[in-house]
C-alpha cells in the first residue's frame, strides 16, 4: 500500500474542504468574521502540512509551536487580532527570508558550464524579490504605459477633436462655445493598464453679467458638489438675450438639458462614416447611455493597425469655468436633479500630486498608479475609482513626509491598511471638501469583498500583484 500516496489526497481533501469554508465565509460572517476564520484556517492548513511529513532539518515540535502561536490569534479578539497580526506575519517573513538566502549561499555556481539551471532553481530566484522589488516590477508592466501607446489614443482623441469642433462651427456657428481640448488622465499620465479612454473638454462660455455660479453649500441640494448656474438681471436682460437660455430650466441653466443637446447636435447628426474614413478607423457614437462618448476602433487592413487592439473610447465633457472652479455636466453623477452642475475636485488632487512629488521627489503619482492597476485587474477592488485612492494618499501625505523612491513598499502597505480602516468606519472624506464622502456610492457587498480582499493582503501585500 502507497501510505504517501493516500496521506497526499487525505491532505487534499482537507484543503478543499478548508478552502471551501473560507471562500463562503464572507457571505456568512461578514469581513472581520472572514478575517478571523481566514487566519485561523491558514494556520489549521499549516498545522495538518506539518504534521503529515517528517522534517528533515528541523524538528516537528518547533513547527508545531510555530503553528500554534499562529492559531492562537483565533481565541483573540479582532482589535487584538489587527495589533497581533503584523508581528506574526513579519516573524514569519523574516524566518523565510533568512532561510532563503541561506538557501542561496548553499547553491552552486549557476554560470559554470558543468551546473544546469532547474526550473525549480528559476522559481526560487523569483521567490526571493522583495516588495519593493515586485512593485516596481508591477509598475513597468501593468502600470505604465508605453509612450508610442499613449502617443497614438492622443492623436486619435485630438483628431476626433478637431472632426467635432469644425462640424459644430459650421453648423451652429452661434453657439459660444471655447477651444476645445483633451484633459484627464491620459493628459496627465495617470492612466493605467492600456489607453482606452480619453476626455474632450467642451467649454461653454457664458455672459457674466448674465449667469451666477452658486456653490452647492448655498444651493437648496446643500451638497457640496452639486452646483447650480442660475440666470441673472432678468429685468435688464431679458430671456433670449443669451444663447443659453434656451436650457433654462426653472431660472437655472440645466446639465441635463445642454447634455441631450450635444447629443441631438453631435452624436446623431455628425456622419461619422465619413470621419471613419478620414481617421482610417472606425469611429461610432455609443447611443442610450447618459453621456457623450464615442467608441474608436481600428479598421482592419490598415498599415500598424491590429484589430485584436481594444477600442478607445471618447467621451464629450460639457464644462463651465470660473476662477478655479471647474463644473461639468454629468447627470449620471447629478441624477435626479437635472439643473446640477458638478464641482470637478480632480484638477485640485492632480495639481496638488504633483506639487507635493516636485517638491521632494515623492513617488505618490508612483502609488497612485499602482493602486489604480491593482484596483482596476481586480475584480472585488474594481469598484475603487481613481477619486477615492488619490484622496486617500493626499490625506497620508499629511501625516507621512517620507515619499521617497525606496519607501515605497512601505507606503503601499501603509495605503493598504487605511483602506482597511475607511471601509471599516465607512467614509473616505475629501482631502479638498471634507463633507464629501467618497465612499458613499459603495453597496455593502462591495465594502464585504473589497475589506475580505485587502485583509489578506495585510499579511500577504503580494496577492494585489498577480
Amino acid at each position: 500500500m502507497n501510505f504517501q500516496s493516500s496521506r497526499r489526497r487525505g491532505e487534499d481533501g482537507v484543503a478543499v474542504v478548508i478552502d471551501f469554508l473560507l471562500s463562503n465565509a464572507r457571505l456568512v460572517l461578514g469581513v472581520g468574521g472572514a478575517a478571523l476564520l481566514g487566519i485561523a484556517t491558514l494556520a489549521v492548513k499549516r498545522l495538518i502540512e506539518r504534521a503529515g511529513r517528517a522534517a528533515e532539518d528541523e524538528k516537528v515540535e518547533q513547527k508545531m509551536a510555530e503553528s500554534w502561536e499562529e492559531l492562537s490569534l483565533v481565541s483573540a479578539s479582532p482589535t487584538l487580532i489587527r495589533k497581533g497580526l503584523e508581528g506574526v506575519v513579519m516573524k514569519r517573513v523574516t524566518k523565510a527570508t533568512r532561510q532563503q538566502k541561506a538557501d542561496l549561499c548553499r547553491m552552486p555556481d549557476l554560470s559554470s558550464p558543468e551546473v544546469q539551471p532547474k526550473p525549480e532553481t528559476k522559481r526560487l530566484q523569483l521567490c526571493v524579490l522583495t516588495l519593493q522589488e515586485r512593485l516596481q516590477q508591477y509598475y513597468s508592466s501593468r502600470a505604465a504605459l508605453a509612450l508610442p501607446e499613449v502617443q497614438r489614443a492622443q492623436a486619435l482623441a485630438l483628431d476626433i477633436c478637431t472632426e467635432i469642433q469644425g462640424f459644430l462651427h459650421s453648423r451652429h456657428p452661434d453657439m459660444p462655445l471655447g477651444e476645445m481640448s483633451l484633459g484627464g488622465s491620459l493628459l496627465d499620465d495617470l492612466q493605467v493598464v492600456s489607453a482606452d479612454h480619453a476626455c474632450l473638454l467642451v467649454p461653454l462660455q457664458l455672459e457674466a453679467s448674465l449667469w451666477r455660479l452658486i456653490p452647492g453649500e448655498e444651493t437648496l441640494l446643500t451638497h457640496p458638489l452639486h452646483w447650480m448656474v442660475r440666470r441673472v438681471n432678468l429685468e435688464y436682460f431679458p430671456r433670449g438675450r443669451s444663447y443659453w437660455d434656451r436650457y433654462l430650466v426653472g431660472g437655472y441653466l440645466s446639465a441635463e438639458a445642454v447634455v441631450s443637446m450635444f447629443t441631438k447636435a453631435v452624436m446623431e447628426t455628425v456622419n461619422w462614416l465619413s470621419i471613419s474614413s478620414t481617421l482610417d478607423c472606425l469611429v461610432r457614437p455609443v447611443l442610450g447611455g447618459p453621456d457623450l462618448r464615442l467608441e474608436i476602433r481600428p479598421e482592419s487592413g490598415k498599415e500598424g493597425m491590429d484589430m485584436s487592439d481594444q477600442p478607445l473610447f471618447v467621451s464629450m465633457l460639457p464644462v463651465l469655468r470660473e476662477g478655479d472652479a471647474v463644473l461639468t455636466a454629468q447627470p449620471e453623477l447629478t441624477s435626479p436633479w437635472v439643473n446640477a452642475w458638478r464641482l470637478s475636485l480632480y484638477p485640485w488632487e492632480t495639481q496638488r500630486l504633483a506639487q507635493l512629488d516636485m517638491a521632494d521627489s515623492g513617488c505618490r503619482r508612483h502609488t497612485l498608479k499602482i493602486l489604480k492597476a491593482v484596483c482596476r485587474l481586480s475584480p472585488a477592488l474594481r469598484p475603487l475609482e481613481a477619486a477615492p485612492l488619490a484622496n486617500l494618499i493626499l490625506h497620508l501625505s499629511d501625516s507621512e513626509s517620507d515619499w521617497s523612491e525606496s519607501s515605497l513598499d512601505v507606503r503601499f502597505q501603509q495605503c493598504i491598511t487605511e483602506l482597511i480602516s475607511h471601509l471599516e468606519q465607512g467614509a473616505l472624506h475629501s482631502y479638498f471638501k471634507p463633507a464629501v464622502n467618497l465612499l458613499s456610492s459603495l453597496s455593502e457587498d462591495q465594502v464585504d469583498q473589497m475589506g475580505f480582499m485587502l485583509y489578506c493582503a495585510v499579511s500577504d501585500p503580494e496577492i494585489l500583484l498577480i
